[in-house]
């Protein structure tokens, strides 16, 4: 655990990401492996259920240090980060833990969510009051499970790769889906690749870079493969031993919420590994991103959820056939093979991603004036002679996305951020006329510059209204832009509306807060510009 701590409090000090790297690096070459298991599935953003509340952690860590209620909230507001809040707000000791990582992990931190609340403050507290401060901070870190250290998963590949001489890419693969913190999973992930690789296991994804300057500058349009980028949950398919997973990007297993993609999933023949979209699609095509909203995050999808929301998964390239890895094979080869396998696919739930095949730079840019009406996001543009890469590689795939919406709103409610913003009020909830009233239509934290931000912040502690929790109510006085990538209509929302990617454009200091658009406006642009009834 002393090494652990160290680790933690090395990546929390620095902010340079070669002196991250090289820590890691250290602590994977020196951990034994069931310690070193447990960091880099803890690292990696592979979190469990948190197994206590944070607020029952803050009413404890209060009575433990005499503090009322109202500091240790203001406390965590202005600290932003509950591990850290925790260490410090506890009375100081000076004893270091000296157990392993693995142990606490198994013989505290997972069991506690196990017992009733008494036992499980019992041994916090015992925890609390035998650690030192950073054995504190780092044993909190394992606790609350948010390990916010600037060091995400590709960085901790980075150090390890460098700890292990493996390439990175390679240990992107092996880490990819599930995996418990063994030792025999280290064995796995660390040693030679066997032949009894996981059969659940994903590849990692390979991911697009915006588009840079003019379209032209791409080169030749015939290299080129133009598709819709669609607005769906990206996942792979995976057939391998007659089993079927669906993986979503984010490495969750979301086969259950889509059967009746695994049932299609039957008639692809074995040994295959399909990357797409799951959409939501109707008779005129494919449905706004809310109708899937729908299905995600059930335990079980029942018939009248599979009739109102039907889905299809379109497959856009293919990572393995055979139970050969084909991500080498550029792209114009691994269509073919694609469009082969998918053609022979049953029942229309799997189906081929269309190509857009205009022949000019021009001729595309005017079909993508149709993205909107069609319920996608631009398109997506891929070099034909380009292998499946591995995270975010910039040249072989570009997303090329339409110009955002835009609307002036007004600051209705502020809290704290999170980070180096803990202590600002920074993220914003903004607001349009309906008559006399004021209807929420969008939450935004980014886009302002940190001069603007701490402006702002000075603004709201000057001017609060109300208080509801961390969030602070405000006098409707500032107008500001906001840039959106799409609007749908929503009935999860008070104002019927619900606003893609919003984030701020700039401050309208030239503005009051009448000439700020209404809910009427914004109405009026869903009509101009939400999802239509092209054929998709």
């Amino acid at each position: 655990m002393r090494r652990f701590t160290e680790l933690v409090v090395a990546l929390d000090r620095t902010n340079r990401t070669t002196e991250k790297v090289a820590a890691l690096a250290d602590y994977f070459r020196e951990a034994p492996p069931e310690d070193a298991v447990w960091a880099l599935h803890l690292l990696s953003g592979r979190r469990s259920r948190r197994p206590l509340s944070g607020r029952a952690l803050r009413e404890w860590v209060g009575e433990a240090a005499d503090l009322p209620a109202w500091l240790v909230e203001e406390s965590y507001q202005a600290v932003g980060d509950l591990a850290e809040t925790l260490a410090l707000l506890h009375p100081p000791v000076e004893t270091p833990d000296p157990r392993p990582l693995h142990r606490v992990m198994e013989e505290e931190i997972v069991p506690l969510g196990e017992l009733d609340e008494s036992e499980a403050r019992s041994r916090v507290e015992e925890a609390w009051a035998r650690l030192d401060g950073a054995g504190r901070f780092a044993w909190n870190k394992l606790l609350t499970g948010a390990f916010r250290l600037g060091a995400g998963k590709t960085l901790v590949l980075r150090g390890l790769a460098e700890a292990t001489g493996l390439p990175r890419a390679l240990l992107a693969h092996r880490t990819a889906g599930r995996w418990a913190p063994t030792p025999e999973a280290w064995a796995r992930i660390t040693g030679p690749e066997g032949a009894d690789a996981d059969v659940s296991r994903p590849y990692p994804f390979f991911l697009a870079h915006p588009l840079e300057g003019e379209i032209q500058e791409l080169g030749p349009r015939e290299a080129w493969l133009a598709e819709w980028k669609w607005d769906g949950i990206r996942a792979q398919l995976i057939r391998r031993r007659g089993e079927t997973l669906l993986w979503s990007r984010g490495q969750e297993l979301v086969s259950h919420q889509f059967p009746e993609v695994v049932e299609a999933s039957r008639t692809l023949p074995d040994g295959v590994v399909l990357d797409g979209e799951v959409l939501a699609w109707g008779e005129e095509g494919v449905r706004p991103f809310n109708a899937l909203q729908k299905r995600l995050n059930r335990k079980r999808v029942g018939p009248r959820l599979l009739e109102r929301v039907p889905v299809v998964f379109l497959a856009y390239d293919l990572l393995e056939a055979d139970g050969e890895d084909r991500r080498d094979w550029p792209l114009d080869r691994r269509r073919d093979r694609l469009t082969a396998i998918v053609e022979k696919a049953a029942g229309g739930v799997i189906r081929l991603s269309p190509t857009v095949d205009e022949p000019t730079w021009q001729a595309l840019e005017r079909r993508r004036e149709e993205a909107r009406e069609r319920g996608v996001e631009g398109f997506m543009l891929k070099r034909l002679d380009a292998p499946y890469g591995v995270g975010r590689v910039k040249g072989p795939w570009v997303k090329w996305k339409v110009e955002p919406l835009n609307l002036d709103a007004v600051l209705l409610y502020a809290q704290r951020g999170h980070g180096r913003r803990a202590s600002l009020y920074s993220d914003y909830t903004f607001a349009v006329r309906d008559g006399e009233d004021w209807v929420p239509v969008a939450k935004a934290y980014s886009g302002l510059t940190d001069a603007e931000i701490r402006e702002v912040d000075r603004w709201v502690r000057r001017n609060v209204v109300e208080r509801f929790g961390p969030v602070r109510s405000v006098p409707p006085e500032h107008v500001f832009e906001l840039a959106f990538d799409g609007i749908q209509p929503s009935s999860r929302h008070r104002s019927g509306i619900a606003l893609r990617f919003p984030r701020m454009v700039r401050w309208r200091r030239d503005k009051t807060p009448d000439e700020a658009d209404t809910l009427a406006s914004v109405k009026a642009l869903l009509e101009a510009h939400g999802p239509g009834k092209a054929d998709a």
